[in-house]
């Protein structure tokens, strides 16, 4: 395996990542790796989380293991992605579709990358699927991709894991939110989830229903879910499947939302990449015939 850095200047400022190419000289399929929400760099991890991850970082190299190219970067003001001025109230969803798309672009120009395919985490899955017309993707892999909109998911959550005086105004605050209305006064033990600087990017993500995307997208789809995710189900996986029949869904068995099979990350980072680097193979000698 042969790795590298990789800036990208923008507008902004600029976009960082490492490419990783496998072993040998010859031609080969490559893999933009675009992680799951909050500020995660490159290698999936996150500070919000209690303990590296790195579960992107093994993917890219079971990628490449297997003769797949990959490119794996830090978000827009995370690590190297340096954002001079960086204002949360700013963002949108579709900025980190921009990003996407401009690095897919970059990934084609490497002189042994035949074509790149998409491949998202959590709601990276959303991303790929919006970059992937842009970016003229060879396909859109999701994995433990939302089948309902952020919106439904957070109800979800709201309504199973707060008790009932703080659920009844945080469902209030997102169900206007999911009108694409600001809400000014958030209770005090609601600043953290909607905060008015952060309310501008959740209207802009909940405008998208992940199945209805699919469902448009003229490239081919894998679709990986694991049984243990209790973050984002199997049901899901379903329901993408079901808006775009002729995907490829490929449960795995035991495996949770950090691509873990019972606490084995490598192992679930192994699996994914036997299941994305199999289907690769088969839509370029789909291509060739």
């Amino acid at each position: 395996m042969v790795e590298s850095q990789v800036e990208l200047p923008t507008p902004w400022g600029r976009l960082a990542g490492t490419l990783l190419l496998p072993a040998g000289d010859g031609p080969c399929p490559a893999a933009l790796l675009i992680a799951g929400s909050g500020p995660t760099d490159r290698d999936g991890n996150n500070p919000l989380l209690p303990a590296p991850l790195d579960n992107i970082r093994r993917l890219a190299e079971a990628l490449a293991a297997r003769g797949v190219a990959t490119l794996r970067y830090d978000k827009r003001g995370v690590g190297a992605s340096v954002y001079p001025g960086l204002s949360e109230e700013v963002l949108r969803f579709e900025h980190l579709v921009d990003d996407a798309v401009a690095l897919a672009a970059r990934l084609a120009s490497e002189q042994r990358v035949t074509r790149v395919t998409l491949v998202g985490h959590s709601e990276g899955a959303l991303i790929a699927a919006l970059a992937a017309e842009d970016a003229q993707a060879q396909g859109v892999v999701s994995i433990a991709g939302a089948g309902r909109r952020a919106s439904a998911l957070m109800r979800k959550q709201i309504e199973g894991h707060l008790p009932a005086d703080i659920a009844g105004p945080a469902l209030a605050t997102l169900a206007t939110l999911e009108s694409q209305q600001a809400v000014q006064d958030v209770p005090d033990a609601l600043v953290l989830l909607f905060r008015p600087t952060v309310q501008p990017y959740l209207m802009s993500w909940f405008r998208y229903d992940p199945a209805a995307v699919l469902a448009e997208l003229s490239q081919p789809v894998l679709l990986v879910q694991g049984t243990a995710d209790v973050q984002v189900d199997v049901e899901d996986a379903r329901q993408l499947h079901a808006a775009r029949p002729d995907a490829r869904l490929k449960v795995v068995e035991g495996m949770d939302h950090l691509l873990s099979l019972q606490g084995d990350i490598p192992g679930g980072t192994e699996a994914v990449a036997a299941e994305v680097a199999a289907w690769l193979q088969e839509l370029d000698v789909g291509v060739a015939a």
